[in-house]
């Protein structure tokens, strides 16, 4: 009873948090748009943040959008492939179904809290493929690592595509004129500093209980990376994590050309946005409700896409996605997979059977 009251209470914490951040962005977009009403000479009365959303949802390109859906589904194919690799060391040749249901119910769990489908969908493999939970939650760890470093990818990327976006974005946070060359003066400052002070207090530094967490760390980081050599197909994980995170990007790049004002944005905005999304949807909310909407307006402002637009395709992309198929899914997986695996009784691997 006291769990699930604390699970609850977390629930509606991240909720709440979620929807402040929404609130505030669609009061702030609401004050903008309804100066943008005024400048073109058109009344408040007729001037509706929610009316245009709801239109431009209506004018969206739904063939665009079905097929972002098909990409979306391509990409936990891709990922239930690639956890099925990581498995079957494990002494189980887990059902494709039975991953990528639960790869789905996560998704659905990661909208109450965040994180909580990590833990849900490696129950649902672990109750279903009857291998200890543990040990599923290792191979999601590892999953979890190689999704960091191909969003560390990505981000280096944009630093190279676009740098000088991203130094105009840091300046306009600046005043005075020389704002964005002080800002870059003070960082290389600090990053001296830093490595100054490291280096004298190195010693302190490494008995610290900080260090030694973030050491062990990028220990296990290291440690998951090397353990994807003794795969039986190092090659087909490689290339099912690129096309993971390949299909990330079309996903935002497709549903540019469903909405008209970002129909003409260049494929490197696709991938800034699709960076920035993924950085937003870390913020512990649901799903990245409220953050993702704010993330994407500030970048997108930076394209020329006025502000009340680019809350319009957040919300397009953000719920198409989030409630038109992880809801969906998520809750057909839950329903099904209990009948489909009724009968279902996993024989270990012969050459795996003694680890179990």
């Amino acid at each position: 009873m006291k769990n699930s009251l604390i699970n609850l209470f977390k629930f509606l914490l991240f909720l709440g948090f979620g929807l402040a951040i929404l609130y505030f962005v669609f009061q702030k977009q609401q004050t903008a748009y309804l100066e943008e009403c005024a400048l073109k000479g058109i009344a408040a009365a007729d001037c509706s943040l929610i009316k245009k959303i709801i239109a431009d949802f209506k004018s969206a390109n739904y063939w665009w959008i079905g097929v972002v859906y098909l990409c979306y589904i391509i990409s936990n194919i891709s990922r239930s492939l690639r956890w099925k690799m990581l498995i079957k060391p494990l002494g189980r040749d887990a059902r494709f179904t039975n991953l990528f249901g639960a790869v789905m119910i996560g998704y659905f769990g990661n909208l109450g809290l965040p994180r909580l489908g990590e833990v849900m969908r490696s129950v649902a493999v672990s109750k279903y493929e009857k291998i200890p939970v543990e040990r599923v939650i290792g191979t999601v760890i590892v999953e979890r690592l190689m999704d960091v470093l191909f969003l560390l990818i990505c981000i280096g990327l944009c630093l190279l595509i676009e740098f000088d976006t991203i130094i105009t974005y840091l300046q306009k946070w600046q005043e005075g004129k020389d704002g964005g060359n002080n800002l870059l003066i003070f960082g290389a400052l600090g990053g001296a500093l830093i490595l100054v002070v490291g280096w004298l207090f190195r010693q302190k530094i490494m008995a610290s209980a900080l260090f030694k967490k973030i050491f062990n760390v990028v220990k296990g980081f290291g440690e998951g990376m090397l353990s994807v050599r003794k795969l039986d197909n190092p090659i087909g994980f490689w290339l099912h994590s690129i096309n993971i995170w390949f299909m990330y990007f079309l996903m935002t790049y497709f549903c540019f050309f469903a909405f008209g004002p970002t129909a003409d944005l260049a494929p490197k905005v696709a991938l800034m946005a699709f960076v920035v999304g993924a950085l937003a949807i870390a913020v512990p909310s649901p799903g990245g409700m409220g953050t993702y909407h704010l993330f994407i307006i500030n970048l997108l402002a930076l394209y020329g896409v006025s502000e009340a637009d680019s809350f319009s395709f957040a919300n397009i992309l953000f719920f198409s996605v989030q409630l038109g198929i992880n809801v969906i899914i998520g809750l057909i997986a839950l329903l099904i997979l209990p009948g489909m695996n009724k009968n279902y009784h996993p024989e270990p691997l012969a050459e795996e059977a003694k680890i179990l």
